[in-house]
Parts: structure tokens; sequence; C-alpha cells
């Protein structure tokens, strides 16, 4: 990573662990200064240390993304530090349940942390990158964005929208010297995954490691809008097929086995 470009410091939103800690450690032992927010103050107390015993200096925000505050208090507490990269690794699916059969409060939530928090952050640094002319963005993906999937109504659309987000930023930004870039990731073997209970033995699919997904994000920057992680963009290209009724049923059956619903 250019830290000229780049650096000195990188926000991490989501930097506790999984893809999200494994930014932090590549970013550190490129000598970068690293800002790390979470929900969870143990994880990310242990990733900040990591960081640190590779030579970074590290400030951790222990905050709830769906706090209604929360971009002006990332805000605030970077005020006083370049930032040069920003990395958006915070999007999950907070409400699995059939659309009908839950709040649309709960849908919400996924809307807000997946987009609006998102479309804040990347604006507020953004703009920042803007005015030195130089910097990146990344924005975490997921296949789960190529196509429907049950239980998942919300959460594919949102992660559909960044995609296309992305893309649209990107152009945007380029004559600012400011990158941007949509990693879009496949299954992978992260402890929110394995807390999940996904099966990752399912023969023929294609199981991510963390830190392979996440360097090849920070290789990718310069590269960008969409970068397809992990050897799954052959099966983005498929789930983008026109046969739309063939590719939400197929990743269907796949769900299934990967969830143990088969």
């Amino acid at each position: 990573m250019d830290i000229a470009k780049y650096g000195p410091w990188a926000v991490i939103a989501g930097g506790s662990e999984g893809v999200g800690a494994e930014f932090a450690a590549a970013l550190a032992e490129d000598g970068f200064n690293l800002v790390l927010i979470a929900r969870k103050p143990d994880p990310l107390e242990q990733t900040a240390d990591r960081c640190r015993q590779l030579g970074a200096e590290v400030r951790t925000l222990a905050l709830d993304l769906l706090r209604a505050d929360a971009t002006s208090l990332i805000a605030e507490a970077t005020s006083d530090v370049e930032v040069g990269l920003f990395v958006y690794n915070a999007g999950a699916s907070t409400c699995n349940e059939r659309f009908l059969d839950a709040e649309l409060s709960e849908f919400s939530k996924v809307i807000d942390l997946n987009t609006t928090r998102m479309l804040e952050l990347t604006q507020h640094f953004g703009r920042r990158m803007v005015s030195m002319k130089r910097g990146g963005i990344i924005l975490v993906g997921s296949l789960s964005g190529y196509m429907g999937a049950e239980r998942h109504s919300v959460y594919a659309g949102v992660k559909a929208f960044s995609r296309v987000f992305a893309e649209s930023l990107w152009l945007e930004l380029r004559d600012d010297n400011v990158d941007v870039l949509e990693l879009v990731l496949g299954v992978t073997r992260t402890p929110a995954m394995q807390r999940a209970g996904l099966n990752f033995d399912v023969p023929g699919m294609i199981i991510n490691d963390p830190a392979d997904v996440a360097r090849e994000g920070l290789r990718h920057l310069a590269d960008g809008p969409v970068c397809v992680a992990g050897g799954n963009a052959a099966q983005a290209a498929r789930s983008s097929g026109p046969d739309r009724a063939a590719v939400v049923l197929g990743s269907h059956e796949a769900i299934k086995r990967l969830t143990g619903r088969a």
C-alpha cells in the first residue's frame, strides 16, 4: 500500500475481527496508523493490540453504528488526523426473517447499517480526501448483492445498492485522485459466519480466508470500481445472467446446503 497516497491514517468501520481485523493487520504492517471502530470492545482491543505490536498507532472507538449520532462521533474522533483510507466493513444482516414475518423497523436496521451509515461516512471521509487530492475508499460488499435470496430480501437489496453506488462514486472521484473499490466477498470463514453455524464443507463451494480477501482488496484498490475476491468472479458473472428465475433458484439451493437446510 502506498502510504503517501492512502496514509498516514486509515479508518476501518467493522475493524474488530474477521476481514476487518485482517485489513487492520495488513495496513499496520505497511506502516499505517489506524482508527478501528466496532461494537464489541473486547475483540476490538485485541485487534488493536495486535496492530500496535506491528508498530501502528491505534485508536479504538467501541460504537454501535446503528446509533443515530454514530457518524458525528466518528467525525469528532478523527478530526485531528489525516485520513487517506476509509474501509467500510460493517455491513451485516441483522434480520434474517422472511420479509412479511418481521417488523419493518428490524429491516430498517439492515438498511441503516449497510446503506445510511455507509453513505454518511463515505461522504464525510470522501470530502476530506478530495480536499487533499488523494485517498482511497473500500466498501466491502457481498455476492448476496447479485441475486435475491430467501430471508435476505433486504440484505441482498442493500448489497446490490452498495455495488452500483461504488461504481458511480468511482466515476465521480477519478479526477480527484481518490480511488474507490467495492470488494465483493463470497463465503468467508469469519468468526461471525462460524457463529452462524454455516456448513463450510459443502462440496464444490469456495470458502475464503479473511486475511486472503483483505489483502486482495488492498492490492486492487487502484483497479476499481469492483473486485470480486477469492476466486468468485465466475460465480458473480453467472449470477448476473438474464434468466433471473434460474439464477435465483440455483442460488437458493446452494444457500440451503450452506446453511444446513438442504
